[in-house]
C-alpha cells in the first residue's frame, strides 16, 4: 500500500474512531441525563409521600391515621362546628360481658345475653337514640360539632372480654352505631374469653373508641406514685403504639378513685374519665367524674329505658368513690 493510501485508510480509521467516541460520550450524556430526571422524580415522590405521612398517615402519637381514615363512621361529620357548644346531655351505658351467665359466675349480674342486648339497643334506637362516642360527645359541647341524628347516647365496655366483639360488634354494626372499648391491657387471654389484639383492631376499625381501664384493673387509690403513673400514663402509651388510637379517656376499675387518682389522669394527657355512679353526663359535668349507668342481665328493654329517664336529675358523682 502506498504512503497516500496509507494515510487515507488511517485517516479514515481516526475519524470512524472518533465519531464513535463522539456518539458514546454522547449516549453517555444522554444516560447522565435520564438518571439525573428519573431522580429527580423519586426525590420528588419520596418528598410528597412524606408530606402525606406528617399531614395524616404517620403512626406517631401525633397523627392517628389508623381508625379515622380507614373507617368513614370514626371521621368527623362533613357538616362544619357550628362554634357554638352543645347543650344536649346524654346518658353512658356500661357493659362488661355479652353472653348469659356460666354456672357459678361470681358476678353474674354482669352478664348481659346477645339477645338481651340486641333487644335494647334496638329499643333504644325505636326511642331516637343514637350512639356515638365519648370523643364525638366532647367535640359537640366543646366547639359544636354535629352529632348523628338522635339523641345522644354511649354504650361503653370494661375489660376486654371477646363476646363484646363477636356479639355487641354485630348489633351495634347493624344499626350504624359505634361503641367505646375500656381496654384492659393484661386482661384475659384469647383462650379465656378475653379479646385478641386482632379483634380489637377491627373494632377500632369498625369505627369503635378505644380507651382503657389500666394494665390490671388495680385498686388505684392504694397504689403508691411510680405504680399508679404506671396504671394510667403507661397503659394510654402502650395503647396508642399498639394500635395508633389517641385514648382520650380514662375508666376507673371498679370505679373507685380519688383526688390523687384524678390528678394522675389528668398529668397523664386524658380529657377525662368514667366512673360507676349512675347519672347523664352533660357540658357542665366534671369531665374526670362523667357518670356511667351498669346495665345488669336480666334487664328488659323497657326497664333499661326506665332507668336511663330515672337518673337523668341525678347528683353528680362525688370527690372520691371507693366500692
Amino acid at each position: 500500500m502506498d504512503s497516500g493510501r496509507l494515510k487515507t485508510t488511517v485517516g479514515s480509521s481516526i475519524g470512524q474512531q472518533a465519531r464513535r467516541d463522539a456518539r458514546r460520550r454522547e449516549l453517555a450524556r444522554r444516560r447522565r441525563r435520564t438518571f439525573a430526571g428519573l431522580s429527580l422524580v423519586l426525590v420528588v415522590a419520596a418528598v410528597a409521600a412524606a408530606v402525606l405521612l406528617t399531614r395524616g398517615g404517620g403512626s406517631t402519637p401525633s397523627s392517628y391515621p389508623s381508625a379515622t381514615t380507614r373507617n368513614p363512621a370514626r371521621r368527623s361529620p362533613t357538616v362544619a362546628s357550628t362554634g357554638r357548644p352543645g347543650t344536649e346531655p346524654a346518658p353512658i351505658l356500661m357493659y362488661h360481658v355479652i353472653n348469659p351467665p356460666p354456672a357459678g359466675a361470681p358476678f353474674p349480674g354482669l352478664y348481659v345475653s346477645a339477645s338481651e342486648f340486641a333487644a335494647q339497643m334496638q329499643t333504644l334506637a325505636n326511642a331516637g337514640y343514637h350512639a356515638v362516642t365519648l370523643d364525638q360527645l366532647w367535640s359537640y359541647w366543646k366547639h359544636g360539632t354535629p352529632l348523628p341524628p338522635g339523641k345522644p347516647i354511649v354504650v361503653s365496655f370494661d375489660n376486654g372480654y371477646q363476646s363484646q366483639y363477636s356479639n355487641a360488634l354485630p348489633v351495634l354494626r347493624r344499626l350504624g352505631w359505634v361503641g367505646d372499648e375500656n381496654l384492659q391491657l393484661t386482661g384475659l387471654p384469647p383462650s379465656q374469653g378475653g379479646l385478641s389484639r386482632t379483634q380489637v383492631k377491627e373494632l377500632v376499625a369498625a369505627g369503635w373508641e378505644l380507651d382503657t381501664q389500666g394494665f390490671s384493673h388495680a385498686d388505684l387509690i392504694t397504689l403508691d406514685a411510680q405504680r399508679l403513673a404506671y396504671q394510667v400514663a403507661t397503659a394510654r402509651a402502650v395503647i396508642q403504639r399498639r394500635y395508633g388510637v389517641p385514648v382520650k379517656w380514662f375508666c376507673y376499675p371498679s370505679g373507685d378513685y380519688d383526688a390523687t387518682v384524678i390528678a394522675a389522669v389528668q398529668a397523664a394527657g386524658y380529657t377525662g374519665s368514667t366512673t360507676v355512679v349512675p347519672g347523664w353526663a352533660g357540658p357542665t359535668s366534671d369531665p374526670y367524674r362523667l357518670p356511667r349507668l351498669r346495665v345488669l342481665g336480666g334487664t328488659s328493654p323497657e326497664a333499661l329505658l326506665s332507668e336511663i329517664a330515672a337518673i337523668r336529675e341525678d347528683p353528680p358523682p362525688p370527690s372520691s368513690y371507693s366500692a
